[in-house]
């Protein structure tokens, strides 16, 4: 599995880096965690909010930090 939090470095989008790496600890998936904050990078995505998760090159939440009882229910 490959996760992807795409943002430009702020709070929220460590927060949701956060809590993506506890929720993949949490439920022991072996996963893959990438930071992009590529600007450039974030745009050939499509993104138009931040901070966004992606799980296998498909959007899966924009524009808010998820709780981690959230994040693992998409895992």
């Amino acid at each position: 599995m490959n996760i992807k939090v795409l943002g430009g470095g702020c709070k929220s989008c460590e927060a949701l880096l956060r809590t993506v790496k506890g929720a993949v600890a949490n439920k022991e998936v072996h996963a893959e965690v990438e930071y992009i904050t590529d600007m450039e990078k974030i745009m050939e995505y499509g993104v138009m909010s931040t901070p966004t998760l992606m799980i296998d090159d498909k959007i899966v939440s924009a524009g808010k930090v998820l709780k981690a009882k959230d994040v693992e229910k998409l895992l």
